[in-house]
């Protein structure tokens, strides 16, 4: 299901999604659709879409469920323990592995990382490049379908993170290089680009990067998952 919400900042917007909707923060992704800074004659703010396949309430936040002590939970996350601890992640291992296995294309999978209500998965094979995909649309096909099984396997309250080659890492700092380099071009031309289509979390990490620079705003544009972010320079969209 898909919901929008606005606060005067992202973090205003989350909370007001969390309650309404009944549920924790890291039970749903965000997506920003919009920033607008405040100024002499009007008022800043913050639209959000929420994505979540978790039922919703309008009642208040959702109680803490008790979770199974083998299942673990983690405040900070935790790295290098890349062997299942439990019978989920054994599972979740051999889902993913299984799955490449089936597309033809050897590897290895282990626990990157564990934090509460998250889990890293890292591929190593020797076709990352082909289980990556351009801009990454494969792996996160791949995390897609981990992430349906983890419900399947009545955990819901875990969000799966797929890597491989450590590309979300690059991934993110080519976006933060990419952001800044068409900020200067848009405060240059004084006019807008519009980028190419991105998952929420790449438009997000665009939105974000560029929330601080005051004369330069974006907007998501188009429809389905993969929508476009524009930046513009502000005023030249009024």
């Amino acid at each position: 299901m898909v919901y929008e919400f606005e606060g005067r900042t992202e973090k205003e917007a989350i909370d007001r999604a969390a309650e309404e909707l009944g549920l924790k923060k890291d039970g749903f992704d965000v997506e920003i659709l919009e920033t607008q800074r405040s100024g002499l004659f009007k008022k800043g703010y913050v639209r959000i879409q929420v994505h979540t396949d978790q039922p919703v309430s309008r009642e208040g936040p959702r109680k803490n469920v008790e979770i199974p002590a083998e299942e673990g939970q983690y405040s900070q996350a935790v790295f290098g323990e890349p062997d299942p601890k439990n019978d989920f992640e054994q599972k979740m291992l051999q889902f993913v592995e299984g799955i490449i296995q089936r597309m033809d294309y050897g590897g290895k999978v282990s626990v990157l990382f564990r934090e509460e209500h998250k889990i890293g998965i890292k591929i190593d094979s020797e076709y990352s490049s082909i289980l990556i995909g351009k801009k990454g649309k494969n792996l996160d096909a791949l995390q897609l379908l981990a992430n349906i099984y983890a419900g399947r396997l009545g955990r819901e309250d875990i969000r799966v993170i797929l890597d491989s080659e450590n590309y979300r890492i690059r991934r993110e700092e080519s976006l933060v290089r990419l952001a800044y380099t068409v900020a200067d071009r848009v405060r240059e031309n004084r006019g807008s680009i519009l980028l190419e289509p991105m998952n929420p979390f790449d438009r997000r990490l665009i939105h974000t990067t560029l929330n601080d620079i005051t004369d330069v705003e974006t907007k998501s544009e188009g429809e389905g998952l993969y929508k476009q972010v524009r930046v513009y320079y502000r005023g030249s969209m009024r």
